[in-house]
């Protein structure tokens, strides 16, 4: 019968509308059912999935073509921006409960702000995050785009970046004119690229300016979407640059019990009774998430080439591995 990970699954791809992956965990339930005993289950559940599949293809057939997406950059816009539209919720981040909080206060802002404004005060949206590559900063972008419904905007920095004085700070008021008449998430990834310390040894007068103007944009901009920053590397950051944001949000490797998290949620669609999820976690330990969500990628492929839903220690703690010496 069904594992309690397989009915969040389940549940997580219906409230998706993931009817792909809601389907194939339904279709491991029952090749579960059938080697438990439960033939009539099983053989009842799979004709059901036909059926719901044969009918979504009928309704597909009629609606004709899909909805276009509103927001696309044009003009100047060109290789500055980037634009989708996310599906990702804060509820599959795994994440530590401080900065969980963080982030549903960011959210309840937001979807508050008249009612703030209508007292004088502004909602968070400007954030600027911060931690090792691979710990939820970029995932963060895509999560409260998805949550407040809107598009995830993400600055292309090799096209913004250039070197002819002027240039660069005339395309980053393109950016900030785009902040201001299309509500959405702006992410600029490896902020520290047009972020870093003036005055440090590497610094000449161009990046100075770009970093002078972008101050500027960021502390006038009063518009209703999210600016959002991103770093790895927080110590080459400008000083001046902290007290632009509403919120500096730190994030780290996972714990043990946030890596047990991440693992469950990517081996959802598998049988990981028998996985020792305390020795396991012990050997992601100083992995990113991402890394330890690749391993069980991989793990998981291992297994259905293999032709099966049965994932064992030996076989996630090899991949495990493997990640480790590429990390390395």
């Amino acid at each position: 019968m069904a594992t309690a990970d397989q009915v969040k699954a389940l549940i997580r791809c219906h409230a998706e509308g993931d009817n792909t992956r809601f389907y194939a965990i339904a279709m491991q339930v029952a090749a579960q059912a059938a080697r438990a005993g439960h033939g009539r289950f099983a053989q009842e559940l799979r004709e059901l999935v036909d059926q719901m599949k044969a009918r979504g293809k009928a309704l597909d057939a009629g609606r004709g073509p899909g909805v276009v997406p509103l927001a696309q950059p044009r003009g100047e816009l060109t290789g500055l921006l980037t634009v989708g539209y996310p599906k990702t919720r804060i509820a599959d981040m795994a994440l530590e409960d401080p900065l969980r909080t963080r982030l549903e206060r960011a959210l309840t802002e937001q979807r508050q702000r008249e009612r703030l404004r209508e007292h004088g005060f502004s909602p968070m949206r400007k954030l600027l995050l911060v931690g090792p590559p691979g710990t939820g900063k970029t995932m963060t972008a895509s999560a409260l785009s998805a949550e407040l419904g809107l598009p995830l905007f993400g600055i292309q920095l090799h096209g913004l970046i250039t070197k002819y004085m002027g240039e660069t700070a005339s395309k980053l008021r393109v950016v900030f004119d785009a902040v201001q008449s299309t509500r959405g998430v702006y992410l600029f990834d490896e902020f520290d690229a047009l972020g870093g310390e003036r005055g440090s040894k590497n610094d000449v007068g161009e990046i100075r300016r770009v970093l002078n103007s972008f101050l500027q944009f960021l502390e006038q901009d009063e518009s209703n979407s999210l600016v959002l920053c991103a770093t790895n590397h927080v110590g080459l950051l400008d000083r001046a640059l902290f007290r632009r944001f509403d919120a500096v949000l730190q994030y780290e490797l996972p714990t043990p019990d946030i890596a047990t998290r991440v693992m469950k949620g990517r081996l959802a669609l598998l049988d990981t009774t028998g996985i020792d999820w305390e020795a396991t976690s012990s050997l992601a330990k100083g992995l990113s998430h991402a890394e330890v969500a690749l391993a069980c990628e991989q793990a998981a492929k291992n297994a259905i080439l293999k032709h099966s839903t049965v994932l064992h220690d030996s076989d996630l703690a090899l991949a495990i591995e493997d990640r480790r010496g590429t990390h390395l």
